[in-house]
């Protein structure tokens, strides 16, 4: 067992795949990736399925009916590995925002550097962002801030979905709880985390927009993260034990 299993939630990234896998399993330490895959019609899954014959022992796949919100992606993807023996979760995207030779250093934190989640920041430094147009930057910028004034978390980038979770995390946090499906499952999961106070560090990353593919990003999912927070945030202050 690799100790380590990064969880990506895959919706027609047949451009992006294989290049992210190899480059996974190319790391110099040793990675098990599940993929997600909500029934992609551009047959990710069976592009996965055969890269599995190469990669027997590290790559897995759960195909799921239809495209059901990337909150659920990862929460399957986290009770898949709770029943398994990892003690490493990450969660990643599959477009190469997300550098994957960056899961090393959220590796390091956690393992060696005492962190129980370890954010990849984009906003740790500065403005971290390649390829976004600014008003995208303004916006993600604006809500990060907004998310931390409002819960009072001291942390940089709340929305972030690069993260590194030690199990105990993922074992105290109730995932039948939680509430949001969209990039609003980052703020929760964030919150939920600090609520448990567990050591949470911020790991400076640069994130760089797809260049094949599809944006999955849309205003519902907007609302749900501005929208969300609030009430998140007040029924927290009553109910601390229900985390």
């Amino acid at each position: 067992m690799a100790g380590a299993l990064v969880v990506i939630p895959t919706f027609n990234e047949i451009d992006n795949i294989e290049k992210l896998l190899r480059n996974i399993f190319s790391l110099q330490r040793k990675f098990h990736v599940l993929i997600v895959d909500d029934n992609s019609p551009d047959l990710t899954g069976l592009k996965v399925k055969e890269l599995q014959e190469e990669f027997p022992e590290a790559l897995f796949l759960e195909e799921r009916k239809g495209k059901l919100g990337l909150g659920t992606a990862y929460i399957h993807g986290f009770r898949w590995a709770l029943e398994r023996d990892y003690e490493f979760i990450f969660e990643m995207d599959a477009d190469f925002s997300h550098n994957p030779n960056d899961l090393l250093r959220l590796y390091n934190a956690c393992d060696k550097q005492g962190a129980d989640m370890a954010i990849g920041s984009r906003y740790i430094t500065g403005v971290n962002v390649v390829n976004w147009p600014m008003s995208r930057v303004l916006l993600s910028w604006g809500a990060s801030k907004y998310v931390r004034f409002v819960t009072g978390m001291p942390i940089h980038d709340t929305t972030a979905g690069f993260i590194c979770y030690k199990r105990k995390v993922l074992e105290q946090i109730d995932l039948n709880k939680i509430r949001f499906v969209g990039y609003a499952f980052q703020i929760e999961m964030k919150f939920k985390a600090y609520l448990k106070k567990f050591k949470i560090v911020e790991v400076p990353v640069i994130f760089t927009d797809r260049t094949k593919g599809e944006s999955k990003m849309s205003s519902g999912i907007i609302s749900e993260a501005i929208f969300g927070v609030i009430s998140m945030k007040w029924k927290s202050l009553f109910k601390k034990k229900d985390v």
